[in-house]
């Protein structure tokens, strides 16, 4: 298996292809053009929410999605406390939500004056899982394909938030994704709709969703809510160990990233394994590597999750694989893959507890996938 030179994305990933010399098409900026185009929209339609003023249909300026991370919890403090936005702090409760995560939202709530509100929807997004974890993958794939579970659960629920927005007559949507996931994301809202409709087909879509996707795609232009990236102002300052420290400092988080991943995070790395031969966040660990091949100085970081330098991660994903699939297959002695998992986290950054935290969450993946009604 050849793979690619710079960043050691494999030939066989999704959407990626490698060159006579064995550089794949991302490190020679195939995709460049697509990225710039969806990076201006998003950078204009943040300064037009910057310069704009209070919401004349509405006590709210803006629908914030705050899910109770590192950086929906910074950007919610920033929102409230120094742009003086007024801000309805939107929290979908998502079944798969770590026990971690809810604990800050408790913080927030406490220590934030904004106003909350939870929306929840168990049943449809649990639909939704598992119509694309048991559905059969198209080769050779897409761009991202690895990461379809995780991208479809979230716009579910951003879809949720464009409804709850269009109701309420909120003008902006603020989404605090980490400056790689903003290239990657769509940022047009109508586009975020038909993108599901294109995925799942009208019949699912019209279920899950009470038939009110539809109105988004038919709304006059000025009645729909636009999807504002905070993280674009911020794009070369982008520092999750800085944010972290900075919240822990205001008593506004108590873990880590790790821990604050959903509970489904251990089935989304089964599923890129099983499917497209690599981990979850492959293509996070290759960007971190193109930016340490280009600058070996640099230590900017420009998504949530770091990688310690001296981590061999090509080595760290083979063994990852082998666990995964041995605890999916219900093959090999749980304190054993424990053990590995701890120290394959714990090589990736992890403290001991959360390495643990997160170790522990791998080793119930199995009754986790029968809950849920997901074959492995």
């Amino acid at each position: 298996m050849r793979v690619c030179q710079v960043c050691a994305l494999k030939e066989d990933h999704p959407g990626v292809t490698l060159d006579a010399d064995g550089v794949c098409s991302v490190c020679r900026l195939d995709r460049v053009g697509d990225l710039l185009e969806n990076f201006s929209y998003t950078q204009q339609v943040h300064d037009e929410f910057t310069r704009s003023g209070p919401n004349p249909d509405g006590p709210y300026d803006c629908l914030f999605m705050y899910s109770g991370g590192k950086d929906s919890t910074y950007m919610l403090d920033k929102f409230v406390n120094e742009y003086g936005k007024r801000v309805l702090a939107y929290t979908f409760d998502v079944p798969f939500e770590s026990t971690h995560a809810a604990d800050n939202i408790v913080l927030a709530r406490e220590k934030i004056p904004a106003t909350f509100v939870v929306d929840s929807d168990d049943d449809n997004i649990k639909t939704v899982m598992r119509e694309v974890f048991n559905r059969p993958v198209a080769k050779p794939g897409k761009y991202l394909d690895e990461k379809l579970p995780c991208v479809s659960c979230r716009t579910f629920f951003v879809i949720r938030a464009i409804l709850y927005a269009f109701r309420h007559r909120i003008p902006y949507i603020a989404l605090c994704a980490d400056p790689q996931q903003i290239l990657t994301m769509e940022s047009d809202t109508r586009e975020v709709v038909r993108g599901f409709y294109r995925t799942f087909g009208a019949k699912l879509t019209d279920t899950v969703f009470q038939g009110e996707a539809e109105q988004v795609l038919f709304a006059e232009e000025e009645r729909l809510p636009r999807i504002v990236f905070p993280f674009v102002a911020m794009r070369y300052a982008y520092d999750p160990d800085r944010i972290v420290a900075d919240l822990k400092a205001k008593g506004l988080y108590d873990s880590s990233p790790l821990e604050t991943h959903c509970t489904l995070f251990p089935l989304l790395n089964y599923y890129s394994f099983a499917h497209w031969n690599c981990m979850f966040y492959k293509l996070n660990a290759a960007s971190r590597r193109r930016a340490v091949h280009r600058n070996k100085h640099q230590d900017r970081s420009t998504f949530s999750i770091t990688f310690p330098r001296a981590a061999d991660l090509p080595a760290i994903e083979e063994r990852m694989k082998h666990v995964v699939l041995d605890i999916a297959e219900g093959r090999g002695e749980p304190e054993k893959q424990q053990h590995e998992l701890v120290d394959l986290f714990q090589e990736l950054g992890a403290t001991a507890d959360a390495a643990r935290f997160v170790a522990g969450g791998f080793l119930g993946m199995r009754t986790l996938a029968a809950d849920l009604g997901i074959a492995l």
